[in-house]
């Protein structure tokens, strides 16, 4: 290791010790022939001083430091004079007293200030993200989702699920948002789709007998973006075999129970408030209610339940599913499938926490007749439904236990417990409302030597304008 200690470890009981330091230049300060720096790494700040009569080469480089150098410093550590200690900084009673400098790397001058909290645009922050990043702040957050991932996992593996890891590469089956496709160098005019979501792998995992499931997965949609949406985020994922909503209902609020009491210290009563989708929409105009003053309470969750299975599309004048094909209808309503699918109500849940949907599921269909039924009452043709649900059909033939699961929206739960407006605060390199990445300049043009090894043509180029001549 270059260093010792890290920057935030210091305290009174290292008072004597020589120790080395490894981190950043966060602010420089000249006091007459004293230079004092505040060195910063992810643990914390220390305050370093350079005395130009006990170590006067290691005086004459801090002269020349700048902020957001990179540096290793030697020294000793000391107890502060009395009325400059810090009591803001865990290392605020300390200093280190330099008797070596060694300059790791530099820094050019800044697009903005690490330390500065005015608003600076988004473009240039994500342009700049690795700067972005070393503000408190944003670090914060993310050692927060790096909390409730270690706090997810024990949980589920004391409740008996197995981690598993479902393909980023799969095929495309558009329903609701666009996929996102990927071409085949190997089987030409052929593509893959990038998952919206793990649904279908899940699936057949409890045909095969998996029984609990779980997965911290990536998904990916091709949609209009908002401060709650980027085109890929991260769910927990579940799945469960022969249960019912109660169990799913249980499960989530337990998990919800343990997050808010170890990452807020808040006990949360469960179970939550469960509301029918109609009485939602009479009452509050919304199937995601803000229940916080009505419940008298920094965080309000409720489940939303019996939605409709089918919503009519007027544009395409056809039945489309409310949320996804594979949803269950309640038993009581079977009858209605084939005379008036508007009454079939769904055995599907949202969980809705201060106004924001952040977890969605239900209890599938598990049958290929019913399935297939479902298909027809869409449009999806039993020719259609083999080609693009074929796998799944066929894996319902061979013994599908009753089963359902549930997806949390990671990125939006964290948004809400960091008190941030926006989800990309939340995700490490998120990209724009255009769906750009200013960091890398992704999506990007690619040449042609790649495009022909894909077969790939593009028809749609973009003709440069003729600058107008001056008069």
């Amino acid at each position: 290791m270059l260093r010792t200690h890290t920057c935030g470890q210091l305290t009174e009981a290292d008072i004597g010790k020589e120790v080395t330091l490894c981190g950043w230049v966060a602010s420089r300060r000249d006091h007459g022939k004293l230079v004092f720096i505040d060195l910063r790494d992810r643990y914390g700040i220390a305050q370093v001083v350079f005395l130009p009569k006990d170590a006067p080469e290691a005086y004459q480089e801090a002269i020349n430091l700048r902020s957001e150098f990179v540096i290793k410093v030697e020294g000793t550590v000391n107890k502060r004079p009395q009325g400059t200690e810090n009591p803001k900084l865990t290392t605020g009673n300390v200093e280190l007293v330099a008797r070596k400098l060694v300059i790791l790397n530099p820094s050019n001058a800044l697009p903005f200030e690490i330390e500065n909290n005015n608003e600076i645009n988004e473009e240039i922050r994500l342009k700049y993200r690795y700067l972005d990043l070393r503000k408190r702040r944003p670090l914060d957050n993310f050692i927060l989702r790096h909390r409730i991932y270690r706090l997810m996992r024990p949980f589920l593996d004391n409740q008996g699920f197995i981690e598993c890891e479902t393909p980023i590469l799969t095929k495309s089956t558009p329903e609701g948002a666009r996929d996102y496709l990927v071409p085949s160098r190997l089987n030409p005019e052929k593509f893959f789709a990038l998952p919206q979501s793990p649904q279908l792998f899940k699936q057949i995992l409890m045909v095969a007998g998996i029984e609990k499931y779980y997965q911290i997965a990536k998904c990916f949609r091709d949609e209009d973006l908002r401060a709650d949406r980027q085109p890929e985020f991260t769910q927990l994922d579940l799945e469960m075999s022969f249960i019912d909503e109660e169990d799913i209902f249980r499960l989530s609020e337990e998990l919800m129970q343990l997050i808010f009491k170890e990452i807020k210290n808040i006990d949360l009563n469960i179970p939550f408030p469960r509301l029918n989708f109609d009485v939602a929409q009479k009452k509050y105009n919304s199937d995601k209610p803000d229940l916080r003053k009505e419940l008298n309470c920094e965080f309000a969750f409720c489940w939303i339940v019996d939605f409709p299975l089918f919503k009519y599309n007027q544009e395409e004048k056809r039945w489309e599913s409310e949320h996804h094909p594979f949803t269950a209808p309640k038993a009581e309503d079977l009858a209605s499938l084939d005379k008036s699918p508007h009454q079939v109500r769904s055995r599907s849940y949202d969980l809705v926490l201060n106004g924001m949907e952040i977890a969605s599921g239900s209890i599938r269909i598990h049958r290929q007749d019913l399935q297939k039924k479902i298909f027809k009452i869409i449009g999806i043709s039993n020719a259609e439904a083999d080609k693009r649900f074929g796998f799944l059909l066929e894996a319902f033939e061979f013994g599908a236990p009753p089963h359902g699961g549930i997806a949390l929206g990671l990125d939006r739960l964290l948004a809400i417990l960091a008190g941030e407006a926006s989800i990309r605060e939340v995700i490490a390199f998120p990209k724009t409302q255009k769906a750009y990445c200013p960091l890398t300049s992704a999506p990007s043009e690619v040449d042609e030597r790649q495009l022909k090894e894909l077969n790939i043509s593009v028809t749609h180029k973009r003709v440069k304008k003729p600058r107008r001549k001056e008069a």
